[in-house]
């Protein structure tokens, strides 16, 4: 809840206070400063509290038993309090940032006005002393606050030009804090900029900025101002595709709102956001009817790629590609048991529950009537959650025999062949659940194995 009039103080803990009072007894200015004095103000818990003072690095070792250099070269020492680790950074004065990233050098300062005046937004800007309960805000972040306004301190130009980042760490904060961005602001972005910051951080912020709840205004600045072509040019060619009577958007909205209806967790996300980036490459009109066939099967492709090139993690790749992939699939509420436990055996119990939420937010997102296709959905759920606990196989290692067993009783070795057979059993038993008992599979697994001898015999012959 953001505060109606101005705040007499702030809820800080006792741990940072603790700090502040330790660096203010030994002559030292401590102010508590950055996101957890935005987000107090915000009527939230911060997760992070984060300490200025004029002390110098080697001062701030030097009065705490438990000290951690994390960022020393920056000015940066971490401080452990009540089992509580707490950056506490030195005053900085502005300084170059020829690399887009850094300052070229770090010049303390014994004035908080010249440390708020070096960051990047006034509602990061904001610096708090819980001894004296004072504010000390030069930049207006509480006024912006209030109006849920954000903006950079000072020319916003020579903010994002400072470090290119910053453009996409204002969408991010925009979509978090649901705050309107400045126009002098928006107009100040220069997507070319972009190119400067490595793929790593964009990825870091792209991370926090697709979980946010008001995602559409900033995934919808982002294509405006060109940086959606500069980080995802695949999903920025879907701008303007055009997918038929059935949908109410272009490709790219329709993807947009997609993204925002799915569950705000990131591989969920990111599916809904890349799930149809392969529908330009593959739109083919017949007798006026727009079709898209094999989309999810290149999406698949294009997804991993993507998010290769954004160093996103092997795990997150796997799984939201595999959402990608399966996201057209045709089950229907009164498919045959069989036809969903097949379906739950290709995509995996761990993804099941993801797929239908991506097909859920998909279909949403399309010109359908909300209410029954909620009420679709809730029955499709409910098939889904009846197969899967009825304890079918679902996977090789369901099955009631595994490959040592098969080893042992057919006197087998290790191999391809051996592959063969637990294939073969897995099939038999998607068909029949009931024949999944060791004592039947390894009948089944008999004759298989004589009809393979048998077969190999004549071949011989």
């Amino acid at each position: 809840m953001i505060f109606r009039r101005l705040p007499k103080s702030l809820p800080v803990p006792g741990f940072v206070t603790s700090i502040c009072q330790t660096l203010r007894s030994s002559g030292y200015q401590a102010y508590v400063v950055g996101g957890g004095v935005r987000d107090a103000l915000r009527g939230e818990t911060p997760k992070d509290w984060d300490i200025a003072t004029d002390a110098e690095p080697s001062a701030v070792e030097k009065l705490f038993p438990e000290t951690i250099p994390t960022g020393k070269r920056f000015g940066t020492i971490t401080v452990r309090e009540s089992n509580h680790l707490i950056e506490v950074t030195t005053f900085r004065q502005d300084a170059d940032y020829s690399d887009g990233r850094r300052p070229d050098s770090v010049r303390y300062s014994n004035d908080i006005h010249e440390d708020l005046r070096r960051r990047d937004f006034t509602i990061n800007a904001i610096a708090y002393d819980p001894l004296e309960q004072n504010f000390v805000d030069p930049h207006q972040g509480l006024r912006d606050i209030h109006r849920r306004l954000l903006r950079t301190v000072g020319d916003p130009t020579e903010r994002f030009r400072e470090d290119a980042l910053r453009m996409l760490r204002m969408l991010r904060l925009a979509a978090v804090l649901e705050f309107k961005i400045h126009r002098t602001a928006r107009s100040s972005i220069h997507s070319d900029w972009i190119a400067s910051v490595s793929l790593e951080r964009i990825r870091d912020e792209l991370s926090l900025l697709l979980p946010a709840k008001n995602l559409a205004p900033s995934l919808t600045l982002m294509h405006e101002s060109g940086l959606l072509r500069a980080i995802l040019p695949e999903l920025a060619d879907c701008v303007g595709v055009n997918q038929g009577s059935r949908h109410k958007w272009d490709v790219f909205f329709h993807s947009v709102r997609a993204a925002e209806i799915i569950k705000p967790e990131l591989h969920l996300r990111l599916a809904a956001l890349l799930h149809d980036m392969a529908k330009p490459k593959t739109r083919t009109v017949q007798n006026g009817d727009i079709h898209f066939y094999g989309h999810d099967e290149l999406g698949e492709t294009m997804v991993t790629n993507v998010l290769s090139r954004l160093r996103f993690s092997n795990r997150l790749i796997q799984k939201t590609a595999l959402l990608v992939r399966h996201h057209m699939f045709q089950i229907q509420p009164d498919s045959s048991p069989k036809a969903i436990r097949r379906f739950i055996a290709k995509v995996g119990r761990d993804s099941i529950y993801d797929v239908l939420e991506l097909r859920r937010a998909d279909a949403l997102a399309m010109r359908i009537q909300p209410r029954q296709t909620h009420h679709y959905f809730q029955l499709l759920y409910q098939r889904v959650a009846e197969v899967l606990a009825e304890d079918h196989v679902f996977t090789v290692q369901d099955l009631a025999v595994n490959g040592y067993d098969l080893m042992e009783f057919l006197q087998i070795p290790p191999g391809p062949y051996l592959g063969d057979i637990l294939d073969f059993l897995f099939d038999h038993v998607m068909e029949d659940p009931n024949d999944n008992r060791r004592k039947v599979l390894l009948q089944i697994a008999r004759d298989y194995h004589a009809a393979h001898e048998s077969s190999e015999s004549s071949t011989r012959e």
